[in-house]
């Protein structure tokens, strides 16, 4: 790094940095525009401080911002890719858009294709649960997972006719599934 580029990112972290305005005139675009913008500058200096080349894409989808980390290479991300990892990082990267906006983030990280291939595990487990139900057995427990999980698994058993509650607290929260 350059003296110039040292004395650049010095003047930009000493910068005072104003919270987003929430309800003070600035729209919910600006505000989740702000929270993407926030959230590509954390993971794309992460990625440098990994040496890791990687694109980044924003989308926002009903209110939420959806953060997607691809590279050409396909393999070059797949140390960050591993599910837990990903959690961690989407955490940290919430709490570094809600410490530079003063507002709460909801945004998903996605690293290497991870929540495409979560989504399908998901599906699985879904199919193997309604099929111990169709099996006879009353209802049907699933492993605990995030909140952002549980919500897909839901919306996957509603499509297929059946119920599902989550139950438990915690890193325990979990979902069962029943006719």
């Amino acid at each position: 790094m350059t003296e110039s580029t040292q004395a650049a990112e010095s003047e930009l972290s000493a910068a005072p940095v104003e919270p987003a305005a929430g309800g003070n005139g600035v729209s919910a675009d600006q505000d989740s525009r702000d929270e993407a913008d926030i959230a590509a500058d954390y993971i794309e200096e992460l990625l440098d401080i990994c040496d890791l080349d990687g694109d980044i894409e924003i989308d926002e989808r009903g209110g939420r911002v959806y953060l997607s980390v691809t590279d050409d290479e396909g393999d070059g991300l797949r140390i960050l890719a591993k599910p837990d990892t990903v959690n961690a990082l989407q955490e940290l990267t919430r709490i570094a858009v809600q410490t530079e906006s003063g507002e709460f983030s909801r945004l998903i990280l996605d690293i290497g294709g991870s929540r495409d291939t979560r989504v399908t595990e998901l599906q699985r487990l879904v199919e193997t649960a309604i099929d111990r139900i169709q099996g006879g057995s009353p209802s049907a427990s699933l492993p605990p997972m995030s909140s952002y999980e549980r919500k897909l698994v839901h919306d996957m058993v509603s499509e297929r006719g059946f119920r599902s509650e989550s139950h438990g607290e915690g890193r325990d929260r979990h979902t069962v599934i029943t006719r």
